[in-house]
């Protein structure tokens, strides 16, 4: 698959590294911007309020799956439900969020745990599959959370949670959710 990942920082730049090693065709654009025609699949990995910046750098959106890992660390544009919706509203194509509530100083740790962590993910029914195929090469067991209304929202919302019990755990850390019996 042809990714193109906007965002070069550590989870963007981190993802790619994931992906290439599991045998997709990775590019990584950066603030300079690109053209993203040939991909299969966007993944923007910017800080929230840099998604429209980001964006406007880069040709060739013309409604590919999208997945959105951004996070925000301030104020939110409240005329989109989600930055998933903003980056939707870019872009144009099928969307999912995934990707927000990991930790990518812990992505060269991903495969060497006992059990595969989790990672949730919310989407559009065309986005579905592929997103989870993109979260199961990247070493995690895709969890899906709903639709992307109001499932991007509720993980984007979650961050603050995620970065709390990083400081109670001293650090990045792996989840797991599962049925009892499962684990």
């Amino acid at each position: 698959m042809n990714i193109t990942v906007i965002g070069r920082g550590h989870v963007g730049g981190g993802l790619a590294r994931l992906w290439e090693k599991a045998g997709h065709q990775v590019r990584t654009l950066g603030r300079d911007g690109g053209d993203a025609s040939d991909a299969h699949v966007i993944v923007v990995a910017v800080p929230g309020g840099l998604i429209a910046e980001a964006l406007a750098g880069v040709t060739g959106l013309n409604g590919q799956v999208t997945v959105d890992a951004t996070n925000l660390y301030g104020d939110r544009d409240e005329s989109f439900p989600s930055l998933a919706h903003q980056v939707k509203s870019i872009v144009g194509g099928p969307t999912a969020k995934s990707f927000n509530t990991v930790f990518a100083s812990a992505y060269d740790q991903v495969g060497t745990q006992r059990v595969t962590p989790s990672n949730l993910y919310a989407a559009e029914p065309a986005a579905k599959d592929i997103t989870a195929r993109l979260i199961t090469d990247a070493g995690f067991d895709p969890l899906y959370v709903g639709d992307l209304t109001p499932g991007a929202r509720l993980l984007e919302d979650s961050s603050g949670l995620t970065r709390a019990l990083a400081g109670q755990l001293d650090g990045p850390f792996f989840y797991r959710y599962g049925r009892p019996g499962e684990l």
